[in-house]
């Protein structure tokens, strides 16, 4: 694998996180596919069907993060593979978030989702082609379901 392309494809995977946690919906489009790729882009939030197209994907960007607060992500678990001009960015987010009930100050971990991210390389730039979120159940919530 060479270092160069894996540098640029975790550097593109880490601006889409970066975007999303600014709440900056031009950055969160400079990192999606365009043009004659537009298309093709996918996205799946958790909990949520599978989104189709550009545009359908930024408009959903666009209500999450108009409400949406605070987020911020710690990744682990990150996993890359490139083939070819197509990359595979697989890794846990775990989210620390607030939600419209809290009260000035309060934080409340957001849980945990595995993704999968896939990226594209068009004109020498790795870009977002489609983002698959699934959460995780907490290990405690297991156990009492049990």
């Amino acid at each position: 694998m060479n270092r160069a392309d894996l540098a640029r494809i975790e550097e593109a995977n880490a601006e889409f996180y970066a975007a999303f946690e600014a709440g900056d919906l031009d950055r969160m489009s400079a990192v999606w596919a365009d043009g004659a790729h537009a298309s093709a882009v996918g996205c799946v939030h958790p909990g949520w069907p599978l989104l189709r197209g550009r545009e359908e994907v930024l408009r959903s960007w666009a209500l999450i993060m108009a409400n949406t607060p605070y987020i911020q992500f710690v990744l682990t678990d990150l996993h890359t593979e490139v083939h070819g001009d197509q990359a595979l960015v697989t890794c846990s987010e775990n989210i620390i978030t607030v939600d419209d009930s809290s009260g000035p100050g309060e934080m409340l971990a957001g849980g945990s989702v595995v993704a999968t991210n896939v990226f594209l390389r068009v004109e020498g730039e790795w870009r977002l082609l489609h983002h698959h979120g699934s959460p995780v159940l907490n290990q405690m919530e297991e156990d009492e379901d049990e």
